[in-house]
């Protein structure tokens, strides 16, 4: 065997490749590289299931980042059970081939109760008062307690929400390095978000992202440093590419102004009620499932939706199967947006009737993924002063103190992804230490799999 590095530097692409990343440059210098045809959807569950699986969506299950539960009538986005993802784990076939073989699951998604031999991962605590507090699970129990205590409390309001930054990447990197150093797993996954941040805030085009990927390619500079003082074989990829968008468009309010979907009047607010509704969408950057509850209205919700500005294709039961998106799971109809759009989740007509979670950093309340999550509201005047104000009730009052300072203006949002990228050059990327076992010019993301255990056992 041979011990194996693997980064998933989210959002990395070829065109960003260049004065900026004298680090991975070295690598690239040293093996090579290969553009990554993704999977659709490009998002990180659907991606990264592909990459452990070899499988599409169909045989792997993980259709997005979140879908529509049909047996409890709920919409769950970013859940982490490992059991979700379907087929069989790259670690499972690397064990039979090797019984000395160990692996560390650093970040990567569906990292708890997996079947390997280290993970850590983010997981908040929800205190009875409503505070979230930063925190993260591990396994074996005792890494959690180990590793905060060497490096600090996992910074997760840096890893999501308007902070978002380097600093969360950083300790990741350093958690990475700690386990690498103290375990010596065979192989060593590792997750590294930075890009993801200021590419859908500024999009790829802004001339401040230079210093994002400055930044990141420090971070993997240390552990491609470490990586070669101990011999080991580096794979440095990414899931999708962030393209330039102009706005959202919001399908759900396409499908309730149809008559189609249903919400509850609840505290003045509307809440969205997926359980009553005839049609309503699951949105995830740029793809949309649309769940239809009568299959005999199939045909005319794909016909309206066709219709509408900023959607490029609707998938039905063929372009599913052609997409590799013909699992349960799915919606009956997948949306598609055009390159320069994204799909809201935002049903309400009236922003003063949105329930209260829409104004905050709340992954799991909200069924469809927001991205302005990733702005505090321009519109809230003195905001770090509100901001501290809500804090300090929070946390020295012990008083439940809502932090709702998201904005509704979807045209934050200058990056998005979801949608393969036409262009090769600004989609995911495949860098090897290993020229020799590159397959050539293009690796599909379903040969990840066996090209890792190649890496591991060539």
């Amino acid at each position: 065997m041979h011990r194996t590095l693997v980064l998933d530097v989210v959002g990395l692409t070829s065109d960003l490749l260049g004065p900026n990343t004298p680090n991975l440059n070295r690598l690239v210098e040293r093996g090579g590289k290969a553009a990554l045809r993704t999977v659709t959807p490009a998002v990180t569950c659907s991606a990264q299931s592909t990459f452990i699986t070899g499988e599409l969506p169909r045989g792997h299950g993980c259709v997005a980042n979140g879908w529509y539960f049909r047996d409890l009538a709920q919409v769950w986005l970013w859940r982490q059970s490992n059991r979700l993802v379907q087929g069989e784990k790259l670690w499972d076939e690397a064990r039979r081939r090797d019984g000395g073989f160990t692996v560390a699951k650093m970040f990567w998604w569906y990292n708890m109760y997996a079947d390997v031999d280290f993970a850590v991962t983010p997981r908040p605590i929800y205190r009875a008062d409503g505070r979230k507090l930063p925190d993260i699970h591990a396994a074996p129990g005792t890494l959690r307690n180990e590793l905060q205590a060497a490096f600090g409390t996992f910074p997760l309001f840096d890893f999501w929400g308007p902070r978002a930054g380097i600093k969360s990447s950083e300790w990741i990197a350093e958690a990475a390095l700690h386990v690498h150093r103290s375990r010596q797993p065979t192989l060593n996954l590792v997750y590294l978000p930075h890009l993801d941040y200021n590419l859908q805030r500024l999009g790829p085009n802004d001339p401040r992202i230079g210093e994002d990927v400055r930044a990141i390619d420090a971070v993997c500079g240390r552990l491609l440093d470490q990586a070669e003082r101990d011999g080991l074989r580096v794979v440095v990829l990414s899931e999708y590419g962030i393209t330039e968008v102009s706005g959202a468009v919001h399908i759900n309010r396409v499908l309730r102004e149809a008559g189609l979907l249903s919400f509850r009047e609840e505290c003045a607010e509307e809440h969205l009620d997926v359980g009553a509704s005839e049609a309503f969408a699951v949105a995830d950057h740029q793809i949309a499932h649309v769940y239809v509850r009568d299959p005999r209205r199939v045909d005319e919700v794909q016909a309206l939706l066709e219709r509408v500005d900023g959607v490029e294709t609707v998938l039905g039961e063929e372009g599913k199967r052609d997409a590799g998106l013909d699992h349960e799971r799915s919606g009956e109809l997948v949306a598609i947006s055009s390159a320069d759009r994204w799909f809201s989740y935002y049903w309400w007509l009236d922003d003063s009737r949105a329930p209260d979670f829409a104004r905050n950093v709340d992954i799991h309340s909200k069924p469809g993924y927001d991205p302005v999550e990733l702005f505090v509201d321009p519109q809230i005047p003195l905001a770090p002063l509100y901001i501290a104000s809500r804090l300090f009730r929070s946390k020295v009052l012990n008083q439940r103190a809502s932090l709702d300072v998201i904005s509704f203006d979807t045209s934050l949002v200058r990056g998005s992804h979801g949608r393969p990228t036409d262009d090769l050059g600004a989609g995911p990327v495949f860098l090897s230490s290993e020229a020799d076992l590159l397959p050539g010019d293009v690796v599909d993301a379903t040969d990840v799999k066996s090209l890792l255990l190649d890496h591991l056992f060539g």
